[in-house]
């Protein structure tokens, strides 16, 4: 079940764009869940201030961006906080190619693992299996989407693979300490 946002990809676009960091929306997605699956205080602000970051606080549409992006940002992390725990993958709308499903995991996973360093986390804060979440999510990175055909194939992998990601991210939310996850293991 996805979580539903008042906000759509376009709008959404647009508020990035005021971003430093250019995120694509895929990657300020994963960026998002990995703060929320690293454990700490107040992700959503974290996440905020990393891709939207207050320079000047008496700026009014940077505030009101802010709040809008925070509202894109609460109903996915009640989903992953409730009981049946729930990230998404983002994936553009149809009629997206295969290419550009392809790069929004792999931006997903880039913005995870961003999240993931600005939080400090390493390999030896991590279980084995973590470790082995962190090292495939590295792999995913390096993946080479520049000749990807259109087969039934690579349809498959891409959706095989964007399952991966989904339950690795859950992964590491369950084992992090301060879970967000109702009765998560932490």
């Amino acid at each position: 079940m996805e979580a539903h946002t008042d906000i759509d990809d376009a709008q959404l676009g647009v508020l990035l764009d005021a971003s430093p960091l250019n995120p694509s929306i895929a990657e300020a997605q994963g960026m998002l869940y990995g703060f929320l699956c690293g454990g700490g205080g107040d992700p959503i602000s974290v996440w905020l201030d990393q891709v939207l970051p207050m320079v000047d606080a008496n700026e009014d549409s940077l505030r009101e961006a802010r709040d809008a992006l925070r509202s894109y940002a609460a109903p996915l992390a009640q989903a992953l906080r409730g009981q049946d725990a729930n990230i998404q993958v983002f994936q553009p709308n149809e009629p997206a190619s295969l290419l550009q499903r392809a790069t929004a995991v792999y931006d997903w996973v880039r913005g995870f693992l961003y999240a993931m360093g600005v939080l400090k986390i390493s390999e030896r804060d991590l279980s084995a299996e973590g470790v082995e979440v962190y090292r495939d999510f590295a792999a995913l990175t390096r993946m080479d989407l520049d000749d990807l055909e259109e087969t039934e194939d690579n349809e498959q992998a891409l959706m095989e693979v964007t399952e991966f990601v989904r339950v690795a991210a859950l992964l590491i939310d369950a084992e992090r300490p301060g879970s967000h996850r109702e009765g998560g293991t932490p």
